[in-house]
């Protein structure tokens, strides 16, 4: 099969979909691999590096595109590649379908088949490709939010540990899951005064046992949401359904009840946002304020980390892409469900229920 890398063109997106290294487990295989040139770079890997293991430099984009069997991304095609796409043509990337009804539209429309990362799931329930990213994202939604807590940036001007004789901020989470957990664990590793909530009783006694001592462990619901609030200095939105769109855990009239220079950072705007005020940001231009809080909504967290979150990335997705490459997209999904349950989009048919639900679109399930 030939795989395409092309360079990642959304706003400050600094990663890139596979690593030489991954590179060189494709051309092992018998595989062609054509990555634009440059795309690694801002990762860290050099086009000689690829080079090196086999692979092929193509100098544009439509080049890519109009030579690959198999599209390997980071980020969603944006409005310029939507016209790139082509029937038939398989594209591996995380998508986020229910927060962007023209990029729906859009695929639909070029009758690609669409595999998103974010829907990939193990029988457990747990997402092995959102995993590493919600990693990265997690610790980063601690990392930026503490900077912007910093007075100079918008903030309160509050130090997230605090110091001898000063209490430490007060961080609240909202979502257990993997982004909930990583942002709490960091948080409370500076030192600061955490609260995490989840509707998972089982999920917080797990915590409970775990987590550091400055990690308190809350039920959720909007009763609780509304008294935390009140004393947050730092909120964290972490809340994930599987494909579909996040749901609306701060409202607007919640935000009354903080104080001016609260930050939140919703880590969830990838699918919608979990605040009813948030609106997707990027790394250029990261923040605004509603009602006197700041917002931080930047939808690729991990871009700005693109050496360790490229890494990550492609540890793992190369099993899964190596499967699609090796037996095509149609016998790879029948093979293994986990990958069967990453089909969005098949040839101009919605074939994820809540990708469907979210737009109105009618489904119809992928046949065996």
């Amino acid at each position: 099969m030939i795989v395409g890398i092309p360079k990642e063109i959304k706003n400050n997106e600094y990663r890139v979909s596979l690593t030489p290294a991954g590179a060189m487990e494709f051309v092992k295989r018998g595989h062609t691999v054509c990555i634009q040139s440059g795309a690694g770079v801002h990762s860290g890997f050099a086009d000689k590096e690829y080079q090196a293991v086999g692979a092929k430099l193509l100098p544009t984009i439509e080049e890519v595109y109009a030579t690959a069997e198999m599209i390997l991304k980071v980020k969603e095609p944006i409005a310029p590649e939507y016209g790139l796409v082509r029937p038939g043509q398989l594209l591996f990337t995380y998508f986020h379908f229910a927060s962007s009804e023209p990029l729906t539209r859009a695929m639909i429309a070029s009758g690609a088949v669409c595999c998103a990362y974010e829907t990939v799931e193990r029988s457990d329930r747990s997402l092995p490709l959102l995993i590493p990213m919600s990693e990265v994202a997690g610790r980063m939604a601690t990392q930026e939010g503490r900077y912007f807590l910093e007075k100079p940036r918008g903030g309160k001007g509050i130090l997230l540990g605090g110091v001898p004789g000063v209490k430490p901020a007060k961080v609240f989470v909202i979502g257990a899951g993997v982004v909930g957990t990583a942002a709490a664990r960091t948080a409370a590793g500076t030192g600061a005064d955490v609260t995490i909530c989840d509707v998972s009783l089982r999920r917080l006694t797990y915590l409970a046992d775990v987590m550091p001592k400055n990690v308190k462990t809350l039920m959720s619901s909007e009763y609780n949401i509304r008294e935390e609030l009140k004393h947050a200095d730092l909120v964290v939105g972490s809340v994930l359904i599987p494909g579909a769109k996040a749901p609306k855990l701060v409202t607007r009239d919640m935000l009354k009840l903080m104080e001016p220079g609260t930050v939140m950072v919703d880590v969830a705007i990838d699918q919608g946002g979990c605040f009813e005020t948030s609106r997707p940001t990027t790394h250029e231009d990261p923040v605004y304020y509603v009602d006197g809080i700041l917002h931080y909504c930047v939808a690729n967290i991990p871009g700005a980390v693109p050496y360790t979150s490229t890494l990550a990335l492609t540890n793992a997705t190369l099993p899964y892409a190596l499967q699609l490459a090796d037996k095509g997209w149609r016998r790879a999904c029948a093979e293994n469900e986990e990958l069967r349950l990453g089909l969005n989009v098949v040839e101009g048919k919605v074939v994820y229920r809540s990708v469907a639900e979210a737009w109105g679109l009618p489904y119809e399930p992928l046949q065996a």
